[in-house]
């Protein structure tokens, strides 16, 4: 008996020494140890160049050891004075008995702590945090995103890529007895923290700065609600410049004022949805040449001449008017490319009617409409579509000239980037790669990725052709480029507002690209409630015309020949 008993103790001392041990163990440290977090700096975010945009600075936290103060009145008093802050909060926080330590102020800069250092004050520490920084403040806000207050990202590649930016923290561990008072002589342990990541961008801040300076000129002379462009190169789905004005300082936040914050951080060109008015109709004729080329019966060729120039077709007992009168046999005898030219509101209904829903909608989806294009961002939406089963020909007539039908900024992008890039709908990235700061080393790299097919290369030629004409000859010639093929649509589209058309509310837009011969750079640029004029063609395609010109002295890109 005896022997069985000494066996079951060795046993049971063996379990405790080898499973609870160190459980155990932490729980003495516990006891007799206190911890100061040593924060990590947050990772770096750059431009496609490695240019920096955001970084950490060194900051400090503000702490208390209740238990070590001994005069609370004198250091409350100095220390809200240096802090700006009130008295009674930070005496309340000195006084706290039962926590170890208390956290008075976080993110305070280095010449703050410099003071509080001088005064000696007993039983308050610092202890060193990253204090986020933006290199241009207002610029790329809505993309960049912010931070809170204890250094998580809230918003864009701050939040996206969080995990990769946040880094690990450290700790200074230091010996007290019971009462969380520092022994004399005890041992102080340092554990280092691990910085966060470098991300790189897909950005690039000399393309986005022509952005923000053109937006920042559409906004002085037409006065709209706002502005915003989104640079892509179509070949790849890079994400190259992203902007919308208004916007926030990044660095000087208006968090007492969270409507305004969050109205004006928001990347509404891939959140909000608008009606893409006739920037659309390049789906359409995408649609209707590559049925033809199919076979389709129902599909028309880009020498069909379209017949009843009256510019008036009634479906279903609406009516449905072109922007112009027809007056004169104005846009008679139209082909394709004239419709487009003209941008021509019945034949895109001729043809969405021919086509069918089915046909339509399968292009639809080909294009990537009712669903996120998968961008690496949070908080894409998918647009507004009419559910299949419950389209009737009116609506599939307006769908066919981008009405009753809303769309992101961004699937529009994307799927005018399809029908000119030889046809295939590419995946929208942000990042280009996320990087170990220490060594270099590239930890995750992200690379161009087709969704789909969405047209032929044969039928992207002859869209891209097509569009072209549209900037040589018709209404988008205010983003013509002597010596430079510019393909592009206009577009202008009446508001919704409280779920009815807003009179005299109109988005004014444009989506172009070059070199029209082989695409590889397209932007697309939106005027929100213009004040006068409301065509596309007059307000948005000559700053489209501005951000192309600016590209091409900054790429050096060379006239055709």
């Amino acid at each position: 008996m005896a022997i069985f008993l000494l066996s079951v103790i060795f046993l049971r001392l063996g379990y405790i020494q080898v499973i609870w041990g160190k459980k155990l163990q932490a729980r003495a440290s516990e006891q007799w140890q206190r911890d100061l977090p040593i924060k990590a700096y947050r990772g770096d975010i750059c431009d496609t160049n490695g240019n920096l945009l955001a970084t950490t600075k060194t900051g400090y936290s503000v702490y208390v050891r209740p238990q070590s103060v001994e005069d609370p009145e004198r250091v409350a008093n100095e220390l809200s004075a240096i802090l700006q802050t009130d008295y009674q909060t930070v005496y309340d926080k000195i006084t706290k008995r039962g926590i170890s330590e208390v956290t008075i102020q976080r993110q305070i800069t280095s010449d703050v702590a410099e003071k509080i250092r001088e005064c000696q004050l007993e039983g308050i520490y610092l202890a060193s945090e990253g204090l986020r920084s933006y290199v241009y403040g207002d610029f790329l806000s809505q993309v960049l995103g912010f931070v809170s207050s204890d250094g998580v990202g809230q918003t864009g590649i701050e939040a996206y890529y969080d995990k990769y930016l946040q880094g690990i923290n450290g700790l200074l561990l230091t010996e007290t007895d019971l009462v969380g008072d520092e022994l004399d002589g005890g041992s102080t342990t340092y554990i280092p923290a691990v910085n966060g990541m470098t991300v790189t961008l897909t950005i690039d801040s000399v393309i986005q700065t022509i952005v923000e300076n053109v937006l920042e000129l559409a906004m002085y002379q037409q006065s709209p609600q706002g502005a915003r462009c989104i640079v892509t190169d179509v070949t790849t789905g890079e994400i190259l410049a992203m902007a919308s004005k208004p916007s926030v300082d990044l660095n000087d936040l208006p968090r007492d004022d969270l409507e305004y914050l969050m109205k004006y951080s928001k990347n509404t060109l891939l959140t909000d949805v608008y009606e893409p008015g006739s920037t659309f109709k390049v789906l359409t004729a995408s649609a209707c040449l590559e049925e033809f080329r199919q076979g389709n019966p129902r599909a028309f060729s880009a020498d069909h001449i379209f017949g009843n120039s009256s510019g008036i077709r009634i479906v279903d007992g609406s009516k449905i008017s072109c922007w112009t009168k027809h007056a004169n046999g104005k846009h008679s005898n139209q082909n394709l490319s004239d419709a487009l030219n003209n941008s021509c509101n019945p034949i895109f209904t001729d043809i969405a009617l021919s086509l069918g829903k089915d046909t339509m909608y399968e292009y639809l989806e080909k294009f990537g409409y009712g669903n996120v294009t998968g961008i690496d961002f949070a908080g894409e939406q998918a647009g507004i579509l009419v559910p299949r089963a419950s389209v009737t020909n009116g609506d599939l007539a307006r769908i066919g000239f981008g009405q009753t039908i809303a769309v992101t900024a961004l699937q529009l992008c994307m799927a005018t980037g399809a029908a000119v890039n030889g046809g295939l709908l590419m995946r929208p990235y942000l990042v280009k790669q996320i990087s170990d700061p220490t060594t270099g080393q590239v930890v995750k790299r992200f690379s161009p990725t087709v969704v789909n097919r969405a047209i032929s290369e044969e039928t992207s030629k002859q869209i891209a052709k097509m569009l072209q004409r549209v900037v040589d000859e018709g209404g988008g010639k205010n983003a013509k480029i002597d010596g430079y093929q510019v393909g592009g649509k206009t577009g202008t589209a009446q508001k919704f507002v409280n779920g009815a058309l807003a009179t005299g509310k109109y988005v004014s837009s444009f989506v172009g690209f070059f070199p029209a011969s082989d695409p590889k750079y397209l932007v697309l640029m939106i005027v929100d409630e213009p004040q006068g004029q409301s065509y596309g063609s007059i307000v948005a395609a000559p700053y489209a015309g501005l951000v192309f010109r600016e590209i091409i002295n900054y790429k050096n890109i060379p006239p055709c020949e």
